[in-house]
């Protein structure tokens, strides 16, 4: 599962040495993950309301490259179940024009009951990563 988004840095996502804060590439990840599941017909809310959640078990972040405010981002997010019980998203933040590199990483997520037991991905999950 792949799926790609276009967005600009906002001037609230920059600091003082007008570059992307730190901490904003785990949001963009966050978004490129959403966005990922929204376009292979799972949208996040709907998994919760199905009885499936994923809290985030570990991350990763390299930062590669400047992004400035209002700059153009290119957000590649990829999707695989590893494991019994985990969904780990790849993500590569690159610029639109261009291509230089901006950061890449992943997050891994359990999937769990809403009392936050692991269970395995129900056959509705393993289906869309099926395809």
């Amino acid at each position: 599962m792949e799926h790609t988004i276009l967005f600009r840095v906002r001037y609230s996502e920059t600091d003082q040495m007008g570059t992307f804060y730190n901490s904003r590439a785990l949001e963009w990840f966050e978004c490129g993950r959403t966005e990922l599941l929204r376009a292979c017909g799972l949208p996040y809310a709907e998994m919760e309301r199905r009885g499936a959640f994923l809290p985030l078990v570990e991350s990763h972040v390299e930062y590669q490259g400047r992004a400035r405010y209002d700059d153009l981002l290119r957000m590649t997010s990829r999707g695989s179940l590893v494991g019994r019980v985990r969904l780990r998203v790849d993500v590569e933040i690159v610029q639109a024009e261009g291509g230089a590199p901006v950061a890449r990483g992943y997050t891994i997520h359990a999937v769990t009951d809403q009392t936050g037991k692991p269970i395995r991905p129900p056959p509705w999950v393993t289906e869309v990563f099926a395809r």
